[in-house]
């Protein structure tokens, strides 16, 4: 697979896990906007910031969508994981909340994955098609 066959489809990847989770997420904002507001809020937002993510694939220089999907995915694992151990702040749930719990986790996870891959290969091209200069003489008069 070319190089940059490799990265359209890591891209497309990424792009399909962040619509996922962030559709999931909008499902349960009205649901814990009702229970305990501030999840709803972070619910939305991190919606939005995926859905901007998943936009910012398609660009010609992905590296902020990237890293935007990768910060707020990795955010939203964390916040799940907290609030079925020790809970967040007047919210605790138990269990993994299928389908929904599940979906989210493994579009997550999938997202970080192909970003960790998509700089492994961001590497690789990096260095071989790096152009070395001369360096700079000096001359001694």
């Amino acid at each position: 697979m070319s190089a940059r066959l490799a990265e359209a489809w890591l891209r497309g990847v990424a792009g399909v896990c962040a619509l996922l989770s962030a559709v999931v997420h909008l499902l349960l904002v009205p649901e814990h906007l009702e229970e305990v507001a501030y999840m709803g809020i972070l619910f939305l937002v991190g919606s939005v910031a995926l859905l901007v993510a998943a936009g910012g694939l398609a660009r010609p220089r992905p590296l902020p969508a990237w890293l935007l999907g990768t910060a707020v995915s990795a955010g939203m694992v964390l916040g799940f994981a907290l609030s079925r151990t020790v809970g967040l702040p007047d919210y605790q749930e138990v269990g993994w909340d299928p389908p929904y719990g599940v979906l989210s986790m493994v579009a997550e996870v999938a997202f970080i994955v192909a970003f960790v891959v998509w700089c492994g290969g961001e590497r690789t091209r990096t260095a071989s098609t790096a152009v070395t200069r001369p360096a700079a003489s000096v001359h001694v008069r």
